[in-house]
Parts: structure tokens; C-alpha cells; sequence
């Protein structure tokens, strides 16, 4: 299979845990971290050191959200792909297995992003009275 990304990143995203598995060529570096904001700096932080060249991250409930966010911010190229389309997917038993699978799938470019609106439309759409901000 031809690989697209020669390194890459597999995200599987939960509440107060994220699986994450670095993709560099055939080898895999697994690690794990909080959901804090100052996790999610280091994550970042550790995939530039790392040259990741794309992030994905299955897509579950709003905790997606603060990681997209840190990786805009930070310039690193991250998508969001359907937990559904990922399930459907065989091979997977755990946590770690899961951010393996994914970033097995994205280097070899065999998922489709999920359409996130811009950051200005994002804000825009979590404001509680849906006004823009002055």
C-alpha cells in the first residue's frame, strides 16, 4: 500500500483520556495523555518536535473539540473522522489499538475527513444566545 503521510498521528479521544499513537515510517511510539489544557500543549508540542505532517482523531461528542483548537493554533494539520466510519473498520480492541488502527489508516490516506466550519463559525455556533462576540 502506498503510504501518504510518512509520519502521522492517530488520536482516539475521550473524556479524560487520549490514546495517541505517532506514526514514523514502519515504527509506532504510543503514548497517552490528560485532556488538560496543558496536556494537550504537550501533545502538541511533541508531535512539531516529532515533523508530524497530519493528526486525525475519531470524532466523539464534543471532546474533539479543545485538541482541534490546540492543533489550529498551533499550525498542525488535523482532521476529524466519523466514529461510525471507524467502527465499522475490524481489528480493534482497546484504547491503544484504536489510535494504532487510525494512524495506520491515515498514512496509508484511507480515511475521509469530517467537515469542521472555520474557526470564526465554530465560535460563532457555541455563543449561548447564537450573537457574535464584540
Amino acid at each position: 500500500m502506498q503510504v501518504i503521510y510518512e509520519r502521522c498521528c492517530g488520536i482516539d479521544v475521550h473524556k479524560k483520556v487520549l490514546a495517541v499513537c505517532l506514526r514514523k515510517g514502519r515504527k509506532s511510539e504510543v503514548r497517552e495523555f490528560g485532556t488538560y489544557t496543558r496536556d494537550l500543549l504537550i501533545l502538541a508540542d511533541w508531535l512539531m518536535e516529532s515533523g508530524c505532517q497530519m493528526i486525525t482523531m475519531e470524532s466523539t461528542g464534543p471532546y474533539w473539540k479543545p485538541l482541534f483548537n490546540v492543533f489550529e493554533a498551533a499550525g498542525i494539520p488535523s482532521m476529524i473522522v466519523n466514529a461510525r466510519h471507524m467502527k465499522a473498520l475490524p481489528g480493534r480492541k482497546t484504547d491503544i489499538s484504536d489510535a494504532q488502527w487510525i494512524a495506520d489508516l491515515l498514512q496509508h490516506g484511507l480515511l475521509k475527513a469530517s467537515f469542521v466550519p472555520g474557526r470564526e463559525q465554530r465560535e460563532l455556533r457555541e455563543e449561548p444566545d447564537g450573537r457574535a462576540r464584540s
